[in-house]
């Protein structure tokens, strides 16, 4: 499940527990540090706050593959595709842009931030700017992409796979979002 042992820690767990009633495995990872955890809650949903939900979804799905991080492609995989899109089309946004030029864009500078953030020019924020969106929207999406960096690499670098509830996932899109470590067995 992970490279690292943690604590059992039952309060912890309970108090984190996702909406189907599992304990999920990086939930598991972070209980050695709850501060970190707790901290990283508020901070992301600071992130999401400011955004609109399917963008945010559609800007950290780009990091997320980006990244190879099957854990978080499966997770906001299957919001956009629980919320916004059919599986089809979420497993297609893994392999091509989508055909709406400001989500193809937001997508491109999602995951050139998680990949190369130093590589962001003015140019790239201005052609953000000339499809609509504000300094604001700019910065909310590279904020949702970095933030996106940080719980991927914590996930990847300690081993943590993604869990097993996402084995329920339709094929297409399990397939097209497991994009690195595979999905737990157990």
């Amino acid at each position: 499940m992970a490279f690292i042992s943690t604590p059992e820690e039952p309060a912890f767990f309970d108090a984190n527990r996702a909406a189907a009633g599992h304990v999920p495995n990086f939930v598991r990872t972070f209980a050695a540090r709850p501060a970190v955890y707790e901290a990283w809650k508020q901070l992301n949903g600071a992130i999401k706050e400011s955004m609109d939900l399917r963008r945010y979804e559609l800007a950290t799905l780009a990091a997320a593959t980006a990244l190879k991080s099957s854990y978080c492609s499966l997770a906001h995989g299957q919001v956009l595709a629980d919320k916004f899109y059919t599986a089809e089309e979420v497993a297609a946004l893994t392999e091509e842009p989508p055909n709406d030029p400001v989500d193809r864009a937001v997508m491109e500078f999602a995951r050139q931030v998680a990949l190369g953030a130093d590589t962001v020019t003015q140019k790239d924020v201005d052609q953000l700017k000339a499809l609509g969106l504000t300094d604001s929207d700019v910065l909310d999406v590279a904020l949702a992409a970095a933030a996106r960096a940080f719980f991927s690499k914590t996930l990847d670098a300690t081993g943590t796979q993604p869990d097993s509830i996402f084995n329920a996932l339709p094929d297409v899109l399990r397939t097209a979002l497991t994009v690195g470590r595979p999905i737990h067995s157990g």
